[in-house]
């Protein structure tokens, strides 16, 4: 068995190489997306205001969105109030499904960039790389693909070298360099497998996720192309934003999104006072119905079922921060070890090769 196994990890490696060495470099750069979008363009990213400045209501921030750019509606937002980040509005050109991107800053209302692809910047585009290889809906299953893959390699990586913590700080420097390179591939192995693991089952996930919602909800029909707002442009968003802590205390919202689809409701995400360190700033919802306003569903991740709680997590445990700076760091630097396995490990599939054949 444990041959079979050995062979299946080698093959599993081999084909999963490329793609790997691919999520495995980006990924590490968008642990720490936010700070390489504010060294590349602060101007766009960044505000400066006073500590006391208040942010100006949602809806005069969409009223200047749309009045400097009719050809679009705003189809989603991200609410930011920390006097450093810019909101990010995400658009869709009318007539069209294509989604766009801008920065505006909340406490003046200026627009800070002009509405582009959302893959445009670096670190979007290296995102896209990273969850669907710039492949929309196939990348995606490849990435499903490979997730699964990588949950094989981690697993079996596991159980082949269990045994390698009775000598985990032995490395046989003084032996052939075939010995060394197979120290150091099991060494980094074990060291990273349950960072790795969990990466590996929340990414993949994510991406199975993806292609089922595409396959279940858009195999046989196109998107919907909106021409206009789908919810009542006379009812306040603000007011909804005004009165949400009467629903879910301490609730702050954090992400808006308007009907793009008919039937689709007006929902905000936020966070919420918690003692779990992975409940993520989408925790918690509220939705509203797109005409009258009126409340429909109320979802406070403190009180929700397991299920919900755990797939939230996920979010803060694939990239990290959870545990603020220390954390990202390690996620950063293990992110890199399937990069190191893929040489080491093909290094040693070469010998071993070379071996047999001589």
């Amino acid at each position: 068995m444990r041959k079979k196994i050995f062979k299946w990890h080698s093959v599993s490696a081999l084909i999963a190489m490329l793609p790997l060495f691919i999520i495995s470099i980006t990924g590490s750069i968008l642990v720490f997306k936010v700070e390489v979008d504010y060294l590349l363009m602060p101007e766009k990213t960044m505000v400066d205001v006073s500590d006391s400045t208040p942010r100006l209501p949602i809806d005069t921030l969409i009223e200047s969105v749309n009045q400097a750019h009719p050809e679009y509606v705003v189809g989603s937002w991200e609410i930011f109030d920390n006097k450093v980040r810019a909101d990010t509005a995400y658009l869709i050109e009318k007539g069209t499904d294509e989604w766009h991107k801008l920065y505006i800053n909340q406490y003046t209302g200026e627009v800070l960039a002009a509405p582009v692809d959302v893959s445009h910047y670096l670190t979007d585009w290296l995102l896209d790389l990273h969850y669907k290889f710039l492949l929309n809906t196939s990348g995606a299953t490849v990435g499903a693909v490979v997730a699964i893959l990588f949950l094989f390699l981690g697993g079996s990586g596991i159980y082949l070298y269990r045994n390698f913590w009775k000598h985990f700080f032995t490395l046989r420097i003084d032996k052939a360099r075939r010995i060394f390179f197979s120290d150091i591939h099991k060494m980094i192995g074990i060291v990273s497998s349950p960072i790795i693991l969990i990466l590996a089952f929340t990414g993949g996930y994510w991406n199975i996720s993806e292609v089922v919602h595409e396959v279940t909800e858009h195999a046989f029909e196109e998107h919907y192309l909106i021409e206009k707002p789908l919810y009542n442009t006379d009812l306040s968003i603000q007011a909804l934003l005004d009165e949400q802590t009467q629903h879910i205390k301490d609730f702050k919202a954090t992400y808006l999104v308007l009907p793009f689809e008919p039937e689709l409701p007006i929902t905000f995400y936020g966070e919420v006072n918690s003692a779990n360190p992975l409940h993520s700033e989408y925790a918690s919802t509220l939705t509203y119905d797109v005409q009258s306003g009126e409340l429909l569903q109320v979802a406070d991740v403190r009180t929700s079922p397991t299920l919900h709680v755990v797939v939230d997590s996920f979010r803060k445990l694939h990239f990290g921060y959870f545990g603020g700076l220390t954390t990202k760091i390690i996620w950063c630097v293990i992110g890199l070890s399937p990069v190191f396995l893929a040489f080491t490990g093909l290094y040693l599939y070469l010998v071993r090769s070379r071996r047999i054949t001589g």
